[in-house]
């Protein structure tokens, strides 16, 4: 053997032993990470010392990931000891056995990067989690394979289908708990169940059971639910530490009491208590005051308390995923995001510092500087360009093509978890000239229905559902639905089908022989239509046919954050197309209370790539001349306003359009 042989041998042997060593040591540090209640003395124990949370709500699925460090080093540099977080199922198996855990839904490394930071964790794994999310984080696909199903129960379809993704999602918390080296100290178990009507204690017990299959013995789990008895006779399961959740107190003691009803020892914990409130589209913004939310902290934390806050929601616009419950228009619940300590572009509030300044009375605050702010720019105004209808653009939202169907589907049916689905019927036979009313009462949630693509209407679940019209032989009607979000909360999660769920009646006639277009409106591209249809759409008074609307935005050097200005607009999504396609989100500024949206900087990309910015106009585009035809990127936020109000009757009133023919 030559000495270079020795040499290296000895060096593997060397490095080998490192590695065992290191192992070792992992190992150890790790058998003694601990977590554990001390009921006696009513704390929690972390490494055999006494410990107090701090924490604050986060969710990665709202924050471009390209942020998450900067709003968890915002967090931790409040004094926060740890962050919260949902787990929503439908965003990660959007189809069944599809998964995906990539990119912007790579929890495990926001996880990672938490620790990273300094920050411990708790997890809300499900399978429901509210959260002001898309059908409570339950995949809608659910509902096509047994609409009959009971949710949140022991029915057998739902728990077939829960237990797999808990298999799949379970395991990977497994190695990121405290015992293990990793930063989560508990994981709760489903969330808020003493508020659903089902009260299913043997499903409360099976979800326990199937999280310490894959947790371990010495994972604490929690429940978190109303502070109150009736809620907690339903929410709790024994092996499963109890917690509430409350807004402002003056009264901490009155306000635990239900959670000494269930754990007479052990540490108080809120496990949401709200700087702010969410938003519901057409009401005005929700506030909740500064002065009353840190009396209210500040005694929290006096009395001992664990507290769990909304810190921070951040992007809740961003596509479909914005959370919406029909009731009767709940807005992608920005105002987390404007009257929390972070704003949804993670700028510093008065709140933050209020909260900091609280929280540095009972513990000593990170020597870091708060990050700042990031940059907005205003870009300006762009020239927006009609392109096509929805009709013009079918073979592009829907490239293979119809759905044939005697009567109406309901989106579930076709395959169709978010968005719009066009339906199509052709009137045949002989056909009196006289009105006859035109029934949508299974209208899930809105539609727009048109006649050779002319509008005539709006039709509402909670406003109008019928018509008075005349209809000819071969016209073609087009009846245009959007969902605008499955129900989240409630027993009316269990009725939750999308588009229309009614067969359609003209003159109390039903309509047979329907054509079911579901549509991705990100399919559609400036490039992907290969000619003009028309110049402009149709239109009836001031309401105009669906369409899309195109404008170029450059941006000159490194983008930054801004927010789009739409204002002159009525209702619809907005798209921006420039590397990729991203769905921004909703706009429905006659309504509000949201007028502007937030478009971070990895939205946009620098010249010379051009920035699509794309508008899908439902209603009204503010577009009967060139130099009105504009949307405006701005380096404000706009949360509380309406302004203006629509040219057309809004939905609560009867319509009696005058009827036009192409």
């Amino acid at each position: 053997m030559t000495e270079k042989m020795a040499a290296t041998r000895r060096w593997i042997f060397l490095s080998c032993c490192i590695v065992c060593l290191l192992s070792a040591c992992q190992l150890s540090q790790a058998q003694n990470r601990t977590f554990e209640i001390d009921y006696l003395g009513n704390t929690f124990v972390k490494d055999g010392k006494a410990f107090r949370y701090v924490s604050g709500s986060i969710h990665y699925m709202r924050v471009p990931k390209e942020y998450w460090r900067d709003r968890l080093e915002k967090m931790y540099a409040a004094g926060l000891d740890a962050i919260q977080f949902y787990i929503p199922w439908n965003y990660h198996e959007p189809e069944i056995g599809q998964y995906n855990f990539e990119g912007q839904r790579d929890f495990v490394q926001f996880i990672k990067l938490a620790q990273e930071v300094g920050l411990l964790v708790l997890i809300r794994a499900g399978p429901y989690i509210c959260g002001e999310w898309e059908f409570g984080g339950f995949p809608a696909w659910l509902l096509k394979e047994n609409p009959k199903m009971v949710l949140r129960k022991m029915d057998p379809t739902y728990i077939k289908y829960v237990d797999t993704w808990m298999d799949k999602l379970l395991p990977m918390l497994t190695p990121l708990m405290y015992e293990n080296g990793g930063p989560i100290l508990m994981v709760q178990i489903e969330n808020e169940y003493g508020s659903f009507y089902t009260c299913d204690h043997d499903y409360m017990a099976h979800l326990r059971d199937k999280a310490r299959e894959h947790l371990g013995p010495r994972a604490l789990l929690y429940t978190t639910d109303g502070s109150g008895d009736g809620f907690l006779k339903c929410g709790t399961v024994p092996g499963a530490y109890v917690t509430v959740d409350f807004g402002n107190s003056f009264n901490p003691q009155k306000s635990f009491q239900p959670q000494r009803d269930y754990e007479p020892f052990g540490p108080l914990v809120n496990s949401e208590f709200y700087p702010g409130w969410l938003d519901h589209w057409g009401y005005p913004h929700s506030t909740v005051n500064l002065d009353v939310f840190s009396k209210a902290l500040d005694l929290l934390l006096d009395y001992g308390a664990n507290v769990n806050m909304y810190m921070f929601e951040g992007g809740t616009n961003f596509g479909f995923w914005n959370g919406a419950n029909y009731a009767p228009y709940q807005a992608v619940p920005t105002s987390y995001d404007y009257d929390a300590p972070l704003t949804e572009a993670g700028d510093i509030t008065d709140k933050y510092i209020a909260i900091r300044q609280v929280i540095s009375k009972y513990k000593q605050l990170p020597s870091m500087p708060i990050p700042k702010n990031t940059t907005k720019t205003a870009y300006g105004k762009v020239e927006m360009s009609f392109m096509a209808t929805v009709q013009d653009a079918l073979a592009t939202l829907c490239p293979k093509g119809p759905i044939k169907s005697q009567y109406p589907l309901t989106m579930e049916a076709i395959g169709q978890w978010q968005g719009f689905v066009l339906y199509r019927h052709t009137l045949l036979g002989d056909t009196p000239s006289e009105p006859k009313t035109l029934d949508l009462s299974g209208v899930r949630d809105r539609a727009y229905l048109m006649i050779n693509q002319v509008p005539q209407g709006i039709f509402d679940r909670n406003g109008q559902k019928t018509m008075n019209i005349t209809l000819k032989v071969n016209e073609t009607i087009d009846i245009l639905v959007e969902n605008m979000g499955h129900i989240g909360f409630g027993s009316e999660m269990n009725n939750n089908s999308k588009g229309l769920i009614r067969n359609v009646t003209f003159g109390g006639s039903i309509l047979t022989g329907w054509s079911i277009f579901p549509l991705t409106v990100e399919n559609f591209k400036p490039s992907s239509l290969s000619g003009i249809y028309r110049d402009k759409p149709f239109r009836n008074g001031n309401l105009t046919t669906p369409s899309f609307y195109v404008g170029k935005l450059h941006v000159p050097k490194e983008p930054t954050d801004t927010f789009l200005d739409m204002s002159a607009w009525g209702k619809g999504q907005n798209l921006i197309m420039s590397s990729s396609m991203i769905n921004v989100g909703r706009y429905w500024p006659y309504v509000g209370p949201q007028v502007r949206l937030y478009v971070p900087k990895p939205f946009l990309a620098p010249s010379p790539t051009i920035n699509y910015i794309i508008m899908f106009e439902l209603e009204q585009a503010p577009c009967d001349t060139a130099d009105k035809c504009t949307v405006e990127f701005v380096d404000q936020a706009l949360i509380n306003a309406t302004p203006h109000k629509p040219n057309f009757e809004r939905e609560e009133t009867k319509f009696s359009r005058k009827r036009i023919s192409v």
